[in-house]
């Protein structure tokens, strides 16, 4: 499929959160993500923002990771129905923007080819990114949250190349697979941490405290 053919419906927008195994890091991300956007703006809000993950190496049809579920529950997020996904070309060609966990998952996305480069960053570079947007620059939410979402993805990524990870570790988020609760626990507030401003960025609309 070309990349005129993705998201066709202009009014829906697809996040695709992508780790290792799709049992601990994504389906985190996916669901803080899913919970976050809630939280601001009311499940009716979110409608055309569809929160998806999947793993380069993943446990399809696995459950995700007790503590993975653990720690959604710290934050009071919904684990509930969670099914691993190994990723396919299908995933990354319907992705409007694609966030994964560590620069080798970035890179085995790109490397699939279907016009992923400026719509696949890692999560903490995209964080960094989206800090550095004027959100006044962005489209109103009155214009559709598929549009200002769309903006915000081509303004990270012609932000890029100016500005460049602090050190080699700073865009990473280690795997915490096998490792004690204390160790997802960090993860989770690592990621948590990372997609706020994301969130903000994305609804206009700062967390709750």
């Amino acid at each position: 499929m070309s990349p005129e053919g993705r998201g066709i419906a202009t009014d829906t927008f697809r996040i695709l959160h992508v780790s290792t195994g799709n049992v601990c890091r994504s389906p985190i991300t996916e669901r803080l993500t899913r919970h976050a956007l809630t939280d601001r703006l009311g499940g009716a809000a979110t409608t055309g923002l569809i929160v998806e993950s999947a793993g380069t190496w993943g446990h399809e049809g696995a459950p995700m990771e007790a503590n993975a579920a653990a720690v959604l529950a710290d934050f009071g997020a919904d684990a509930s129905g969670f099914t691993g996904r190994e990723l396919l070309d299908e995933h990354v060609i319907r992705a409007d923007l694609v966030l994964t966990a560590t620069r080798d998952h970035r890179a085995q996305v790109i490397s699939m080819g279907h016009s992923a480069g400026l719509r696949t960053f890692t999560l903490k570079e995209f964080t960094r990114l989206v800090r550095a947007i004027d959100p006044a620059t962005l489209p109103p939410l009155d214009d559709g949250m598929a549009a200002r979402a769309r903006a915000l993805v081509r303004a990270a990524a012609a932000l890029r190349g100016w500005l460049l990870a602090p050190s080699a570790d700073a865009d990473e988020v280690h795997d915490p697979y096998g490792a004690p609760i204390t160790f997802f626990r960090s993860i989770g507030d690592e990621i948590s941490q990372a997609l706020d401003p994301v969130v903000t960025a994305l609804t206009g609309v700062t967390a709750r405290r």
